[in-house]
């Protein structure tokens, strides 16, 4: 299992704790694989973009007009996290309670 994020976040440390297997990438180290990306991008379409960071609101209006892929490559710090693959190849975004349960974590 693969967990994306940042080793900054609060999220993303509380979903590697409880998932003390999973390889933690950070996106801003070693970024996603492409393959990985579109397949986010393909499931979570309006989700993988986290419009209320603080890198989103620093962005001017030309930029958050570019699209998704291309901003989450220029700044990984505006991809919702985390973003989690399963050894199955199933992906799961954010840390909720249906991500959890999923997941098998109580």
């Amino acid at each position: 299992m693969k967990l994306y994020g940042l080793k900054t976040c609060d999220t993303c440390r509380k979903a590697l704790k409880s998932l003390p297997d999973a390889v933690f990438v950070d996106v801003r180290k070693e970024g996603v694989p492409a393959a990985i990306m579109k397949q986010a991008s393909a499931q979570f379409p309006d989700k993988l973009l986290n419009t209320r960071s603080t890198t989103w609101r620093e962005l001017s209006a030309e930029e958050r007009e570019r699209p998704p892929l291309e901003l989450l490559a220029a700044h990984p710090s505006l991809m919702k996290r985390p973003l989690i693959e399963a050894p199955d190849g199933q992906l799961y975004l954010g840390w909720t309670a249906e991500v959890k349960t999923a997941l098998g974590v109580a």
